[in-house]
């Protein structure tokens, strides 16, 4: 009798710890409905948070590509047409993010929106040029982009799909 309640047990217990596992699981599932999708769809799998991608982007050099999945936070867009976005990683590091051959844009009021976008992620150096070009489309002011005197290592992001949470 006390092995039938042994076994009883633990039976029980393997269930139960299955049916929390799933719950877990299913909690962070991804639900498109509750996303806007710009660009190519795409089947969301392993996503990085924003200190996972700033680990990425440490180990990459310039020349290195590598196909990923990130979610984080928008911190701004560009503000002429979308065709932009700055992505928030740990620390004060950002993502600057463009989409695949300027084939799509994004909502100009998506800052400070959750955002997930999958594509390839490497290192960049944008000329000094380049950079008032971007601040300027950002809304800097001029003083602003009078300061710009130098290129800038970036870490950067080719997009092939965004969805940006409703």
């Amino acid at each position: 009798m006390k092995k039938i309640n042994l076994l009883l047990v633990a039976f029980l217990l393997v269930i139960s710890s299955t049916i929390i596992a799933q719950s877990k699981s299913a909690s962070k599932t991804f639900d498109s409905k509750n996303y806007a999708l710009f660009g190519e769809k795409f089947k969301v799998g392993k996503i990085l948070s924003k200190d996972e991608m700033l680990k990425k982007y440490k180990n990459l050099k310039k020349g290195d590509t590598i196909n990923v999945q990130f979610q984080s936070n928008i911190k701004s867009v560009c503000k002429k047409k979308g065709c932009w976005m700055k992505m928030d990683l740990a620390g004060d590091d950002t993502s600057f993010v463009k989409f695949v051959d300027y084939g799509f844009f994004v909502p100009l009021n998506a800052d400070n929106s959750l955002a997930i976008v999958s594509g390839k992620a490497f290192v960049d150096v944008i000329s000094v040029d380049e950079l008032k070009h971007y601040a300027k489309d950002g809304g800097k002011s001029s003083a602003e982009i009078a300061k710009i005197t130098k290129p800038e290592v970036t870490y950067s992001f080719l997009a092939s799909g965004v969805y940006i949470k409703k």
